[in-house]
Parts: C-alpha cells; structure tokens; sequence
C-alpha cells in the first residue's frame, strides 16, 4: 500500500509530518510513503534518521496554500502547491496510491478534492466526517463537522448513508445507531431542516434512532450524528473547548494546595486514563466522504503522534474497498428522489388533517 503525505500541510510541518511518516514505516513494512512538499527541506529533516529508502519517496512542491487563503482561488493559482500535486497524483494514479493525508487548509483539501478528484456520482455534497472518543470508548463519526455550512434534507440523508457505509466496512460495526442533531428527543422538534430530515432518515435500510441533544453528544449511546456542517462545527468545537478547559481545570485544582497534590499523585493514573480515554487525535482525522479518492484530514495542530493515527486511518480505509461499496449504494438515486417525494407528500397530508382536525373544533 502507498499513501501520499502533505508533508507541508498544518502548524507543525514539516518536522512532525516527517517524523510520522517514518513512525509509520518502521511500524507496518507494507507501507510506501510519498511525502509531497518541498524537497530539500524534507530531505533535511531526513538526515541522521534510519528508514527503508526504497518505501519513502519525494514529490517537489514548491508552494504551499495557507489556512488563510481563499480555497478555490489558491488551488487555481498555486497549482505547484503540495495539496494540488498530491490530489492530481492521487487521481492520477489510482492504482498505485491508496490515499492521502493532509492537516493542511481545510478549505483547500476540500476544494481540490471535489474539482479535480470529482464526486461520486449520485452524491451532491461530499462530508466531513471526523471519528471521536466517546465514553463508553466506542468510536462515534459526526457528519458533517464543516463541509457544508448550509444543507438541504437530501444531502443529510446522504451524509448518514456514508457515514453508514463508513462506520460498516472501515470500523466493523454491523448496526451503527444513527442519530439526528437536534434541540429535543421529540419527532416535532427542531428547526424547518430536521424536520423535514427525520421521516426521511426514518426510511432509510439503516438504523435510525431518532433525534439526539447535543449534550448526549460523546456519550457513547449513539455511533452516527447527523448535522448540517455549521451546526456539527459548532458541537465538535465546543465540546473539544470544554474537554480542553476541563481538564486545564482539573490540573489547576491539583496544584492549587499540598493536600490536593498530594490526592492527585493518588489520582495519576486514573487522570491519565481520563485523558487518553478523550483524546481525538488517537482515532486519526476526519474522512472527506463521497469523492473519487479517499482523501484523510487530520487536525491542524497535530503532532508525530495524531498525524500517524490518521496514516494509519488512511491506510484502514484504503484497504476497505469503500469507494467501489459506495459507489453501488448510490447507483440509483431514483430511490432517494422517491424518498423526497414521499416525505414532501406526507408533510402536505399531515398539514391538511391538522387543518381539517382544527376546522372542526372551530366549528
């Protein structure tokens, strides 16, 4: 298997991003690696390390697209930019790459991926969908955490049937249970979106469990959550803002005294426990569902550790042969047409008995 590497992608490029691919190297012995930047300084950061030469290769880029650039603007002009050449090397030669790993602009992956590597046909929107911790330390995927600020009901119906493939062939979970962001448990709840969502998933081959608030959001009783990409943004940010400030809290309280030092000398291991437990860059970096390539974000501050965990990532899902199962999924999008007109139908007769049921109280 070869996977490509944005080695110039994220804050800690390009030392850490080298560092883990060579991790990755002397961990699986199957695995080639092709690091895409630029290529003196990757040399660089190679001197004085043992590696197999013959499973690490270079690909020059001289450019690098920023997180604070347009995306679709800065991969028309940057065309010698280490995202743009991985994406083209990846559609490029199919059969030879597996997939490529990024922390680079979101934005820019995004873009490039869906402008050079194209969609699947059948899906409108590709989705983001990132891989967490939850406490009873299962694996729970968020779809969508930032692809598509503004949705439709169709491209949330799709985003659970990927996260369904997903969660099916890459993680081996037979009956993922897939839930609805929303502000309540009850059906009649939400906004004009998930209302119109929730008898469509309901009529999807999956297993759908209904609306879930997001304080349940990492409780492990849910293995797919379905959202817009601004509401799952919102969810993913404030839950890692609280875990972030929880934990800064808990070692402040430690500190704060000789006796509370010395409970938390006690309490070491099981400190550590709790913090490894929620520790998302251990489950690797968020899949980009429904293009012709699989393409693996990982988090833009991530280190040697978390960049290896989404290689790793990469090459699980590369050996899945999720693309060709996705792709038989969405041959026939007449079924998903007729799901729309059924929920469309449906909303019109619930309308016009709750308009008769009223007329008749008035009357």
């Amino acid at each position: 298997m070869k996977i490509l590497v944005d080695a110039f992608g994220g804050d800690n490029a390009p030392e850490e991003i080298v560092n883990a691919s060579l991790l990755a190297l002397f961990k699986h012995k199957d695995l080639k690696i092709t690091l895409v930047g630029k290529a003196e300084i990757i040399q660089d950061n190679l001197v004085g390390k043992k590696y197999d030469q013959a499973r690490l290769d270079i690909i020059d880029a001289r450019e690098v697209i920023g997180c604070d650039e347009a995306p679709v603007e800065a991969i028309r002009t940057k065309k010698d930019s280490s995202i743009v050449r991985a994406i083209e090397e990846l559609k490029a030669k199919p059969d030879e790459y597996s997939a490529f790993v990024s922390a680079g602009s979101t934005g820019a992956l995004l873009s490039a991926a869906v402008l050079k590597l194209g969609r699947i046909k059948g899906i409108n929107r590709p989705v983001l969908a990132p891989v967490l911790p939850t406490a009873k330390g299962t694996p729970a995927i968020l779809v969508d955490s930032g692809a598509n600020m503004d949705a439709k009901p169709i491209n949330l119906v799709q985003f659970a049937m990927l996260a369904h493939v997903y969660m099916n062939k890459v993680l081996g979970v037979q009956k993922p249970r897939v839930a609805l962001l929303n502000v309540g448990v009850e059906e009649a709840k939400g906004n004009e979106l998930t209302k119109e969502v929730y008898p469509l998933l309901k009529q999807l081959p999956i297993n759908f469990v209904g609306n879930m608030e997001a304080r349940e959001f990492l409780s492990g009783d849910y293995d797919i959550i379905v959202a817009d990409g601004f509401s799952g943004n919102v969810l993913l940010k404030s839950t890692e803002g609280a875990l972030k400030m929880l934990m800064n809290e808990i070692k402040s309280a430690i500190m704060s005294g000789f006796l509370s030092k010395i409970g938390g000398l006690l309490m070491k291991s099981k400190i550590k426990d709790l913090k490894k437990k929620f520790d998302y860059e251990g489950f690797g970096g968020s899949v980009l569902l429904g293009t012709k390539g699989v393409v693996i974000k990982a988090h833009g501050s991530t280190k040697a550790k978390g960049f290896l965990a989404a290689i790793e990532q990469a090459m699980a899902v590369g050996q899945s042969n999720i693309l060709s199962v996705i792709e038989k999924e969405f041959e026939n999008m007449q079924s998903m047409d007729h799901l729309q007109e059924k929920a469309e139908t449906d909303k019109v007769l619930t309308k016009a008995v709750q308009t008769e049921i009223k007329q008749q109280n008035e009357a």
